[in-house]
């Protein structure tokens, strides 16, 4: 009965919880992929870009500028990415039952992701554009802000699992909230380097 009970639960694979919240990361998936197409399409179809055609007299004269700084967001990419690294630095912890190591690198993870916020508000406020100023501007905050949105909510994420990991929830044998979180985690990264790759590299 016992090998019979261990089998079964073998079987059984992805709870029903991971599973939903993998379903819930494919739609995410697919919003993001409409807000990109949305972006590709408006460049397409501009005779230049950014469209600084587009500008009026009252624009170029209060000062609108189609231009974005690299270096800020390059380096806000740097600590967005080294989150990625620590998040999953506090899966492998909790996977090894080192409840000190989970609570260690989520802490200094949520950290990173506010200073990654932090950084891309300020950037915006040393923006010359707004997002009313053509379709580039349009797309630019609708992009970031929406990515912004989900930073945030993945840092509420993190903080859960924090509180959580102090109150000694998790275990080697019982962490899947704490996967949940990384694999959200790691999805807001690559959306930022897709981001990052699309509205500051390529011209």
């Amino acid at each position: 009965m016992a090998s019979h009970a261990v089998a079964t639960q073998h079987k059984q694979g992805l709870s029903n919880g991971m599973l939903g919240f993998i379903l819930f990361l494919a739609s995410e998936v697919m919003f993001f992929g409409g807000l990109f197409a949305a972006y590709f399409i408006a460049r397409a179809d501009a005779n230049e870009w950014p469209p600084e055609y587009l500008l009026t007299p009252e624009q170029i004269a209060s000062g609108v500028k189609l231009e974005v700084e690299f270096w800020l967001p390059f380096i806000a990419t740097i600590l967005l990415v080294t989150s990625s690294v620590t998040i999953q630095a506090a899966v492998f912890s909790i996977q090894r039952g080192n409840r000190s190591g989970l609570i260690r690198w989520t802490f200094i993870s949520i950290v990173l992701g506010l200073v990654f916020l932090v950084m891309q508000m300020y950037d915006y406020s040393q923006l010359h554009f707004g997002v009313g100023d053509t379709i580039y501007g349009t797309t630019f905050y609708t992009l970031t802000g929406f990515h912004g949105l989900h930073v945030a909510g993945g840092v509420v994420f993190m903080g859960i699992i924090l509180a959580r990991s102090l109150a000694g929830q998790f275990t080697a044998a019982n962490h899947e909230a704490v996967e949940a979180c990384s694999f959200y985690w790691h999805f807001v990264d690559v959306v930022w380097i897709a981001l990052f790759t699309t509205l500051y590299i390529i011209p």
